[in-house]
């Protein structure tokens, strides 16, 4: 059985905290940390069962195939699979358009 928690890379948690802090200010604390309990729990879904989700569209485009996005509306979760682990690469507000930031950040 896979683990039940999905790591999150340096950037994913940047992501986390970015998202909180917005969401703090616009909304309240309590709205932020509802929001992050939400997509704590999308990315265990996903470290439990890493097949669901799709290719993100932007970058089968381009051919990068071994990606896959799972969402949390409005925000998409982007993590590849390991043997032993997932890992959680993005987590991005889906409202804005993605290409340039996916491609920068996952074709290093």
């Amino acid at each position: 059985m896979r683990p039940a928690r999905a790591w999150l890379t340096e950037e994913a948690e940047r992501d986390l905290a970015d998202i909180w802090t917005y969401v703090a200010d616009v909304d309240g604390p309590e709205r932020a940390d509802d929001l992050l309990d939400g997509i704590e729990a999308t990315c265990g879904t996903v470290a439990r069962t890493p097949g669901m989700g799709h290719v993100p569209p932007e970058l089968e485009r381009v051919g990068v195939t071994h990606y896959r996005e799972f969402r949390h509306k409005p925000y998409r979760i982007l993590y590849e699979t390991e043997p032993a682990r997932t890992v959680v690469h993005a987590i991005l507000d889906g409202r804005r358009d993605l290409a340039s930031l996916l491609q920068r950040r996952l074709l290093r």
